[in-house]
C-alpha cells in the first residue's frame, strides 16, 4: 500500500473511527466542561491539537530513539508527562499573551490540558500502535487532535441549540448533556468497520 494511502486512512480513522472522545472515553473532562460555547470549545480544540501533535511526535522521537535503544522503556511515563506539561505551558503562554480574554474564559481548564488523559493515551497509543515511522506519528497525532477538536466543537454547537430548546426541568444542566455525549457517541460508534 502506498505510503501517502496509509497516511491517508490513518488520519481518517484516528478523526472520525476511533475518535478518543467517542471510542476510547478519554478527554471527557473538557469535552464536558469547556462545551458550553463555541468560541471556548474551538479554542480548547485548538490548544488540544498543538499539544498533542507535538507531544505525539517528540514522545515518539524520545522512545525509539533514545528509551528503546538504551533500554529505559520503564521511564516512558514519566517522559511522556515531562513532555506534554511543556507543551502546555507554551500553549498557555501563548494564549495569556495573545487571547487574554480566551485565557480567562478557560479558567482551571488550560492548565488541566496536561493531566488531559487523551494527550498521554494518544502518545501510548502511538507505541502499541506499533507507529515505526516519525511522518506516520505527527500524522496519527494530528489527527487525534482534529478528532477531538471535532468532537469537542459539535457537542459546543448542540449544547448552545440546547439552551434555546424547551428541555424539561428534571434534565436540564449535566443530564441533558450526558444524554446527548452518549448518543455522539452511538453516531460516532456508526463508523465502526469503515477503515481496518
Amino acid at each position: 500500500m502506498d505510503t501517502l494511502q496509509v497516511l491517508l486512512m490513518g488520519f481518517i480513522s484516528v478523526v472520525i473511527v476511533n475518535n478518543l472522545v467517542f471510542t476510547k472515553f478519554l478527554g471527557i473532562c473538557p469535552y464536558l466542561g469547556v462545551s458550553g460555547r463555541i468560541d471556548m470549545a474551538f479554542g480548547m480544540g485548538c490548544a488540544v491539537t498543538f499539544v498533542v501533535t507535538l507531544s505525539g511526535t517528540l514522545t515518539w522521537m524520545i522512545d525509539n530513539w533514545i528509551l528503546m535503544p538504551w533500554g529505559l522503556e520503564v521511564t516512558r511515563y514519566v517522559c511522556f508527562i515531562l513532555v506534554i506539561a511543556g507543551a502546555v505551558q507554551l500553549v498557555e503562554m501563548y494564549v495569556r499573551k495573545f487571547f487574554p480574554t480566551l485565557y480567562d474564559s478557560f479558567g482551571i481548564f488550560l492548565p488541566l490540558i496536561t493531566t488531559n488523559c487523551a494527550i498521554l493515551g494518544l502518545c501510548l497509543f502511538i507505541n502499541l500502535w506499533g507507529v515505526d515511522n516519525l511522518l506516520e506519528a505527527v500524522v496519527l497525532s494530528f489527527g487525534a487532535g482534529i478528532g477531538f477538536t471535532l468532537a469537542i466543537c459539535i457537542m459546543a454547537g448542540i449544547r448552545e441549540n440546547l439552551n434555546l430548546s424547551d428541555v424539561p426541568e428534571c434534565l436540564k444542566g449535566a443530564p441533558i448533556t450526558l444524554i446527548t455525549a452518549g448518543l455522539l457517541t452511538l453516531a460516532f460508534m456508526g463508523f465502526a468497520g469503515m477503515i481496518r
